[in-house]
């Protein structure tokens, strides 16, 4: 990822969980619960997987930028505005992928 560009978003993460999916947004955070444990990195890995199939994008795309090791994580999307990427998760939210028409 070059120079820090991209959308910044804040991601709360409950590891294993019974299946991965967005439950909510709240506060300027989004809550994401995944199948993975917090071992060696797992849970990382399922969200960067999670995000970059919601989003349509590659994984290479995202890089978590704070929280490695926390629940709380600050990950930095390339490619997208804050727009795309809150209008594109808030489809995902419990687990619906359903496209609003307008």
């Amino acid at each position: 990822m070059k120079n820090g560009q991209g959308t910044v978003i804040r991601v709360k993460v409950v590891p294993r969980s019974s299946r991965s999916r967005l439950v909510g947004f709240e506060d300027g955070i989004w809550k994401l619960k995944i199948t993975s444990p917090p071992v060696d990195g797992e849970a990382n890995k399922g969200v960067t997987a999670f995000l970059a199939k919601s989003l349509g994008i590659a994984r290479r795309k995202l890089e978590i930028v704070s929280g490695e090791k926390s629940r709380l994580k600050s990950i930095r999307i390339e490619g997208l505005d804050q727009g795309a990427v809150q209008e594109t998760l808030a489809r995902h939210v419990s687990g619906t992928a359903k496209e609003k028409k307008i």
